[in-house]
């Protein structure tokens, strides 16, 4: 039948799943690459965040001896160390969420079929990020609540 009305052309014909498929690959590659230096990002964001909490800890060694000795408990010396760093934290979401926000909904335009962006994806990723800066800094926090105050306060 083709021979007959286009003997001129050959007949070439795709699968539409294997033609949406070479559409959407070049997305799927970047999603994962995306992920992977995402994760990068956040270990290395982690290990910053634990190196200052430790230089933070070892500065105001002193404070924490005196204020153990005063009777304060691990709570109150955790969160005594980690309220300055969560407060920063806190301050980069409100400004890195209207911003992810705008990209994303710009980005997303290029899509005949898109998705809106909840509110609640922003509100997981900021207590998300919330979290593990609060288990990254409670550690070196509550190591150094519960170290002895004598060892501190000796040197002076």
């Amino acid at each position: 039948m083709w021979k007959k009305y286009n003997a001129d052309f050959p007949f070439d014909y795709d699968f539409m799943d294997q033609l949406y498929d070479s559409m959407y690959k070049s997305d799927l590659r970047s999603g994962t690459l995306f992920s992977v230096f995402a994760g990068i990002a956040i270990f290395i964001s982690c290990l910053g965040l634990f190196g200052l909490a430790t230089y933070t800890a070892q500065v105001k060694i002193k404070e924490i001896g005196i204020r153990k000795v005063l009777g304060a408990s691990v709570a109150n010396i955790t969160m005594m160390l980690s309220k300055d760093f969560l407060s920063l934290i806190v301050i980069s979401l409100v400004i890195a969420s209207p911003v992810a926000w705008y990209l994303m909904n710009k980005w997303l335009q290029d899509y005949v079929y898109r998705i809106h962006i909840q509110w609640w994806v922003f509100v997981l990723a900021g207590l998300t990020a919330i979290l593990m800066a609060f288990i990254t800094i409670s550690y070196q926090a509550i190591k150094a609540a519960l170290t002895n105050p004598v060892k501190s306060l000796r040197s002076e």
